[in-house]
């Protein structure tokens, strides 16, 4: 009874919004054809860490959709230079059309006929797998309806050719064609990816992560898995000292400093004051920076690695201060202030006495290693203040929590960045939080409440636990978006033996290759279709040493391959992105991106080799998506209300 009352309830609710026979029933139909379409492309991307045009740019080329749909439209008909042309103009129509209207040998008139009418066919070809309702939807306002009529139009048929010609031909004659090409060219990048999955990290590194968050916030279709370099800026933004000084030093070893400063208005100016006044003698050789060729004024980097060892040394003090605080947590090893011998200029790791590079500590008490001194606590305070009161950085990190979270299933697929927890069997590690043990799904769900609470609880004591977790997260043995054994950063500075800069890989880097352990994964996550897969971030593939990012057989796909710059010497290539299409999944390799004025003026583009990973054996349909369940759920509702109608249950209203 009581059910059947709380159903009775639900449909007088959905009545509101469909108030009788006529729309139920048209909203049925409407639901039940949009099964029957073919599933929109998804794009993934991971470790952009603040890379912003490239990122932009893989962004505006769907990692080579566009390129296709356009060799799908025109094949032979156009040469590979007019469709490179063309693929350039979407990418950046504003930026093509000056060059365009700069060259006074253009019969400009005609250029505009030409290109609006080939956007015009790529435009609707890529809108074809979309419902009118949905297109309309998605289109730039001001040329909404021009645009429709032009993709919905026949100029192939008498009746409308010359309806069709005098609209383009007007657009021209009043000015408009330049507003008209960016609106085309928006709506073809808005309609070749359906929807966009970060697989984490877009923060550090780069030199604009903050502008790669803008670019995210105004995407129509978007999901979010943290890294963990997103979660140390998620607690620098809780305002939790060690990720703070985490965030400082990383942007300070990075050259990027500016991030904070011009990006996110953050005043380091008590920082740069402290660091001049403790370390003015010290030439700090030991914190060298790896800046940008031509994108870092070099004058900046002495005081710049002044810096950098400033907030290192504050970094080990009040991490040295948490993990005596968790013993839980099972760092002492990091505990390595107190091991150091200034006299001997030493420093005891593992039993092990090792000669420091650098021995210029002035701000350490030997008597109490881990505290701070007053110079650097008043520092950390401003800095604190700095970044709680910083509300763009707040509306990015907002952001991060609503759209995000440390793992997502969709569409049959797993998506996470670093790894799932396993012990040295294979087998899924049982990890302690708060106080209760957990591994698998179970791990990642009690970890991401802790996360949550980090930033939004209301009790200090909640609040104060979780911001905690979040500096766990970042570097913890047991964290999944780590997965090694320690962060040697200590070592790596003032330590010459390479031995203890190594930094132990999480077992499932040992077993992901294998078809037992992605099912036993994919099940843990409830997923056991024999079409699933895991797409993985966070360790770049070494494709220049012939490491492949496609493992077991194409059932986990590794998509990290250096989109950062940092890594690219490493790699041998600028990043791997992924698409999933009604067909299938194509892995994209890609060059190094040179820069958007090169893109430009030459047409260059940084998609450079696509590979099948998997077709699919039948296309795939919305009604076999995640969206196709919901809307099954939905037209079951409405044929209830729909019956209710019809036996009287609800009356119908106007």
């Amino acid at each position: 009874m009581e059910k059947r009352d709380m159903e009775c309830a639900y449909l007088r609710m959905l009545s509101k919004q469909f108030p009788n026979v006529a729309t139920t029933a048209t909203e049925i139909i409407n639901l039940q054809s949009i099964l029957s379409l073919p599933k929109g492309t998804e794009h993934f991307l991971s470790d952009i860490h603040g890379e912003y045009e490239q990122f932009a740019h893989v962004l505006k080329n769907g990692s080579g959709a566009v390129k296709r749909k356009i060799d799908e439209e025109f094949g032979n008909m156009l040469s590979e230079r007019e469709k490179r042309d063309l693929a350039t103009l979407i990418y950046y129509p504003e930026e093509r059309i000056r060059i365009i209207q700069q060259d006074e040998t253009n019969n400009l008139d005609d250029w505009y006929v030409v290109m609006i009418n080939r956007l015009i066919q790529v435009c609707k070809a890529a809108g074809s797998k979309y419902t009118r309702s949905k297109v309309r939807k998605a289109l730039p306002k001001d040329f909404a309806y021009v645009i429709e009529e032009l993709i919905t139009g026949r100029p192939d048929q008498g009746n409308q050719e010359a309806y069709y010609n005098e609209i383009i031909h007007t657009v021209i004659r009043i000015g408009k064609a330049p507003e008209l090409i960016v609106a085309l060219s928006k709506a073809i990048s808005r309609f070749v990816i359906d929807h966009l999955h970060i697989v984490g990290d877009i923060y550090d590194r780069g030199p604009g992560p903050h502008i790669c968050m803008d670019i995210l916030m105004k995407y129509h279709s978007v999901d979010i898995q943290w890294g963990n370099h997103d979660v140390v800026w998620m607690g620098a933004a809780a305002g939790h000292m060690a990720c703070i000084a985490t965030v400082l030093r990383f942007s300070a070893r990075y050259g990027n400093l500016d991030i904070l400063e011009d990006g996110y208005g953050i005043n380091l100016l008590p920082l740069f004051k402290f660091t001049m006044e403790t370390y003015k003698d010290d030439p700090c050789d030991q914190f060298k920076l790896h800046y940008r060729e031509g994108d870092y004024d070099i004058s900046n980097a002495e005081i710049d690695r002044k810096m950098h060892k400033a907030m290192a040394i504050i970094q080990f003090k009040v991490e040295g201060q948490l993990i005596k605080k968790h013993p839980e947590f099972h760092m002492e090893d990091r505990l390595l202030l107190d091991k150091i011998d200034l006299k001997k200029g030493v420093v005891n790791i593992g039993g092990k006495e090792y000669e420091l590079l650098d021995t210029n500590f002035p701000t350490l008490d030997p008597a109490d290693p881990y505290k701070l001194s007053k110079e650097e606590q008043e520092v950390m305070d401003k800095l604190r203040l700095g970044f709680i009161k910083c509300e763009k950085l707040q509306e990015h990190v907002r952001f991060l929590y609503r759209k995000g979270g440390l793992y997502k299933t969709y569409n049959n697929n797993l998506l996470f960045h670093g790894c799932v927890p396993l012990d040295e069997k294979g087998q899924l590690k049982e990890v302690e939080i708060d106080g209760k043990k957990y591994k698998g799904r179970a791990l990642y769900d009690a970890l991401e409440q802790m996360l949550r609470k980090g930033y939004y609880a209301i009790d200090p004591e909640e609040k104060r636990k979780g911001m905690d977790m979040l500096w766990y997260t970042w570097c913890h043995t047991n964290s999944p978006v780590f997965g090694k054994d320690k962060m040697a950063t200590f070592e790596r500075y003032f330590v010459a033996d390479k031995s203890t800069h190594v930094e132990k890989k999480n077992p499932y880097y040992t077993w992901y290759d294998k078809d037992e352990t992605v099912t036993m994964i994919l099940k843990e996550f409830g997923l056991d279709s024999p079409e699933s897969h895991i797409i993985n971030g966070h360790v770049p593939v070494e494709a220049k040493k012939g490491e492949l990012p496609v493992k077991c057989g194409g059932r986990l796909i590794v998509i990290d391959g250096g989109f950062s710059r940092a890594y690219q010497p490493k790699t041998g290539i600028a990043g791997y992105t992924l698409t999933y299409n009604s067909y299938g999944f194509l892995l994209a390799a890609h060059e190094p991106f040179e820069s958007i004025e090169k893109a430009v003026e030459s047409g260059s583009d940084i998609h450079s080799d696509t590979v099948l990973i998997q077709q699919v054996a039948k296309r795939k349909m919305v009604a076999d998506t995640d969206n196709g369940e919901a809307i099954r759920q939905n037209i079951i509702e409405l044929e209830k209300l729909l019956e209710a109608y019809r036996t009287g249950a609800i009356v119908e209203k106007e």
